[in-house]
């Protein structure tokens, strides 16, 4: 099962539309994960009618009209692993304790806020993932993106993309 990992887009406060290589990766992959920051119900309207299976959550900028549609907290499971979705997790120090303790029965944890990549796995195994933003690259180098694949239970292949 191959993921696409997204969170930050802030469509079309920071961009008009996501770069035509994420739509590339929409297309193949069978779940995309948005952790918040659409900005705009439109694009929520278009990368569900894009992906094959999309799970999402609100973030702080987001209004009513995705708050109405969205979670605050999305949770599903994926081939035997518990994914859940949120946007904020709170300051960087601390982050692998707090989310263990908050988030004990979940595999996999993809946040978003800060627009800063982070991949680690804590103490007790939870994976953390934030993609960045593939659109709003603020204080990083570059935009990005996230796949990854389940196979067999378990995550593999997580990669971080940069965009141009």
């Amino acid at each position: 099962m191959r993921l696409l990992l997204l969170t930050d887009t802030h469509i079309p406060a920071r961009a008009r539309d996501l770069p035509p290589r994420v739509w590339k990766e929409v297309a193949v992959a069978d779940v995309v994960i948005h952790a918040g920051d659409w900005i705009d119900i439109g694009f929520l309207d278009a990368l569900e009618s894009a992906a094959k299976r999309l799970i999402g959550c609100w973030g702080n900028n987001d209004g009513p009209p995705l708050r109405a549609r969205l979670p605050e907290r999305a949770d599903a499971t994926l081939d035997g692993l518990l994914f859940t979705v949120v946007h904020e997790t709170g300051a960087a120090k601390g982050r692998e304790a707090r989310m263990s303790r908050l988030y004990p029965d979940t595999d996999v944890l993809v946040f978003g806020h800060s627009h800063i990549p982070w991949d680690t796995t804590t103490e007790t195994g939870l994976r953390l993932l934030n993609p960045g933003s593939p659109t709003d690259r603020r204080r990083q180098p570059f935009c990005t993106y996230m796949t990854a694949s389940v196979e067999a239970g378990a995550l593999i292949d997580v990669t971080l993309h940069r965009l141009d």
